[in-house]
């Protein structure tokens, strides 16, 4: 009879499919299925883009989600949230309140891609979620999160600057349009009203790292996603060129300044730092600590690519798994790069027979992939175990 193992299971959603959390849930019930005495701890991940609310609120005890209405991506009301995390000593206030603590204030559920009608790629802006950060502002949080994945925009941070009291301004004197096309015509930055950082400070969590401009650039990687064509990216460019040049300050080669359409680069300018949001996440809910005491880990995301190495979940946990000397085993909805460094994977492309079949009805093919990496892959490090 082999021994019980600890398996911690880590992934990121599979976008535009299934949350990191109903990932989790469904490749741990397969490997409890497959083998029941083992104890499965669910982490759910996420890495600076959509859902990255949702893993702190489960990762932290005592998290409040915090409804806010904002000004969408088009303009039109979107009704999303931030979450607060408590202070190790929250102070409680006659009203019931609790001041201080972190702000985790999500790009994608207040300007995201997502809350588009229609892709707008010149005039989709990040005006909501700089609306979002006010308010947590407000609220008097001491340090802010700022997670900036999926975002539907190319302003550079402009749009969420503005709502922090930055003013873009023609040569009229007058403020800019709403997103890159506004950008065209900036000609001076008045920054007296912008809002200070929290006294804890802002962090950008996001999983790129690429530049502000160039062919790594916002415009050039992102732009199409955001429904440009050729000509529009060149617009793109254009309008993120003539931001770095009126602003006159170093940055635009920082690693993550092209994170979110440039909002990377603008928050930078505000003052706050930028960090591989897996890593943020991660230390947030004690997966270190986790991983350490585990035997197997199994991580995943929708497409494992070329950019998964990139500082995106897997690439982290796998990093963790191996400095706990654990098995490293992958799920994902298809596997386009190498996979050789986990001990075991699984494609639910592969399990599925195509693309469509995997993500219109995940959940039973990650169920099926946690019950074969627990038949297969345990006992290799069973194996180890024994040894």
């Amino acid at each position: 009879m082999s021994p019980s193992l600890t398996v911690v299971v880590a992934p990121d959603s599979f976008k535009g499919s299934t949350t990191a959390a109903e990932v989790a849930a469904a490749i741990g019930g397969g490997w409890s299925e497959a083998r029941p005495d083992d104890t499965v701890v669910l982490r759910p991940m996420a890495d600076g883009g959509e859902g990255t609310i949702d893993a702190f609120a489960l990762a932290v005890p005592g998290a409040l989600r915090i409804p806010v209405t904002v000004a969408g991506p088009d303009n039109r009301p979107v009704s999303a949230e931030w979450l607060w995390l408590p202070p190790a000593d929250a102070e409680r206030h006659p009203d019931g309140s609790v001041g201080g603590g972190t702000a985790v204030v999500e790009l994608a559920n207040t300007s995201g891609i997502t809350l588009l009608a229609e892709l707008r790629p010149m005039d989709a802006h990040t005006r909501g979620f700089g609306e979002a950060i006010c308010a947590a502002l407000d609220h008097g949080v001491d340090e802010l999160l700022l997670a900036i994945g999926g975002s539907s925009s190319t302003d550079g941070g402009v749009g969420a600057l503005t709502a922090l009291g930055a003013r873009f301004l023609d040569a009229a004197g007058q403020p800019i349009a709403d997103g890159a096309t506004g950008l065209r015509d900036l000609h001076s930055v008045d920054l007296a009203a912008l809002r200070p950082l929290p006294q804890g400070g802002a962090e950008v969590i996001t999983d790129v790292t690429n530049p502000l401009l160039g062919d790594r650039g916002a415009a050039a990687v992102f732009g199409p996603q955001k429904g440009a064509d050729a000509d529009t990216v060149i617009d793109l460019e254009d309008a993120l060129v003539m931001l770095e040049r009126v602003l006159g300050v170093p940055g635009a080669h920082t690693p993550g300044a092209g994170a979110a359409g440039g909002t990377g680069f603008g928050l930078a300018l505000w003052g706050a730092s930028i960090r591989p949001g897996a890593v943020a996440v991660g230390e947030a809910m004690g997966l270190p600590a986790e991983i350490a005491l585990a035997d197997v880990v199994i991580t995943g995301e929708g497409r494992f690519d070329g950019q998964s190495a990139d500082g995106k979940v897997p690439s982290y946990v796998l990093g963790l798994a191996r400095a706990a000397d654990a098995f490293a085993l992958l799920v994902a909805g298809s596997v386009d790069a190498d996979p050789d460094d986990f001990a075991a994977w699984v494609s639910l492309t592969e399990l599925a027979g195509s693309t469509a079949a995997a993500i219109e009805n995940a959940v039973p093919f990650l169920w099926a992939a946690g019950r074969a990496l627990a038949t297969g892959a345990a006992n290799q490090s069973t194996s180890s175990t024994d040894q």
